[in-house]
């Protein structure tokens, strides 16, 4: 079978930040006075650079279905970018035969001041298309999107929901060669997610070839043969999609019941938020990384700020090892807490929220953390932070012999009451 994409020894190199002894801003007779020692001094201070790909290989058979995994930071999203020709690698190469479609963020390729119309023949006419084949699909990519009212208006006033819809839309329906989707899942409501992984489905057993990034590892699994799994800008792992998620959820997480955050681990984004530790901690204050099932558990996020911020809000993730949530909350959920810590002043804090005892099932289950602000900014985020086990000793039902199906295992209140008073 052809080889859709072959890439060879490619790595990414980013200049980030100021050169020591700089500030971002520098007067103009600052520079004029710096000038000689620019001009004449030696490089000894070598630049502050990022490699966010390093020596990464791989062929792409026609017709397959790549799943790519991996921690934030990890190299995929800049992989795809390449792959994508939006930037160009500082090493390697890369060979693509056919016409590829990329949704790699939130609108990407889409002009904001043109009409959603207007993006729909842009982005044919960037694949190559012509008119009428465009033409030939265009009610089919409005009437997915669900956008029909507002087609004719500037995407600019789209909502980040709409965009996202046109998107992936335009992206899957103009039938390019090679679909490259970066988190498609991460916006959208749980219907228009269910529509998108339909949507890939068909695209795949069309026999087209499909580049997938998500931390969604149910999606993962559903939609992929195969994976690679990345870890700080290298292929670590090429596997069958079982076997590379496996591999990547045993080795992303913390397995002590605590985590910390070195600081190449943080992008200047994350400022003034800067996290310390995640800790599971039990009734008696100590840190471990297996609970019973009917005992209480505490997840202890610390972090500092180093200026104020207003509507900050810090929650968890809870899921299988599969990726499939189980819940999710944050620490000003309650509208009592929201007014009282709507704005945080400088300083170290512990976000501590109790699980209670009672609730969940036997097996293994990831913490994910998040700081941000609603619909404005995200801080930070760790999906899969640290992991712990659950034992089911002493749980409801534990007198059958019967495995319990799905992540909760909850203590409800039950009544038996007889109707039929005259019988026995």
């Amino acid at each position: 079978m052809a080889i859709a994409i072959k890439v060879e020894d490619i790595s990414k190199k980013y200049k980030i930040g100021a050169a020591p002894g700089k500030f971002k801003y520098e007067m103009l007779r600052d520079q004029i006075v710096a000038l000689p020692n620019k001009l004449f001094r030696r490089n000894t201070v070598e630049e502050n650079y990022i490699w966010a790909l390093k020596d990464v290989s791989f062929d792409l058979e026609e017709g397959h279905v790549l799943g790519i995994i991996g921690r934030n930071g990890a190299g995929k999203s800049t992989l795809l970018k390449v792959l994508s020709r939006v930037t160009e690698p500082t090493t390697g190469s890369v060979t693509v035969r056919g016409r590829v479609g990329s949704l790699l963020e939130v609108g990407t390729g889409f002009h904001p001041e043109l009409t959603g119309r207007e993006n729909i023949y842009l982005n044919g006419a960037i694949l190559g298309m012509k008119r009428s084949e465009i033409e030939s699909k265009f009610d089919e990519i409005v009437d997915f999107s669900e956008v029909e009212q507002f087609i004719d208006t500037p995407v600019k006033r789209y909502s980040s929901g709409m965009y996202l819809r046109l998107a992936f839309a335009v992206a899957a329906h103009l039938e390019p060669e090679i679909l490259v989707v970066d988190e498609v899942l991460a916006v959208g409501d749980a219907e228009f997610q269910r529509k998108c992984l339909g949507k890939m489905n068909d695209v795949a057993a069309q026999g087209r070839t499909v580049l997938f990034v998500s931390h969604n590892m149910s999606a993962i699994l559903r939609l992929t043969q195969e994976a690679i799994v990345m870890q700080k800008g290298r292929m670590v792992m090429r596997a069958h999609t079982n076997d590379a998620v496996d591999f990547y959820l045993a080795s992303g997480q913390s397995q002590a019941g605590e985590r910390s955050w070195d600081p190449t681990e943080l992008t200047n984004a994350a400022a003034p938020f800067t996290p310390i530790s995640l800790k599971l901690v039990d009734s008696k204050g100590k840190v471990v990384d297996a609970i019973r099932s009917v005992e209480d558990v505490n997840v202890e996020m610390t972090y500092n700020l180093a200026a104020p911020v207003t509507g900050l809000r810090v929650g968890v993730y809870l899921s299988t090892v599969r990726g499939e949530y189980v819940f999710t909350s944050f620490d000003v959920d309650d509208a009592a807490m929201y007014e009282k810590h709507s704005v945080r002043a400088p300083g170290t804090y512990v976000s501590r929220c109790n699980i209670p005892g009672d609730l969940l099932n036997e097996g293994r289950f990831i913490i994910g953390v998040n700081a941000s602000t609603f619909g404005i900014k995200r801080y930070f985020m760790d999906e899969n932070a640290l992991s712990f086990s659950v034992d089911p000793s002493a749980a409801p039902g534990m007198q059958w012999a019967e495995q319990r199906n799905g992540p909760l295992r909850p203590r409800l209140n039950w009544t038996i009451e007889k109707l039929d008073k005259k019988g026995s």
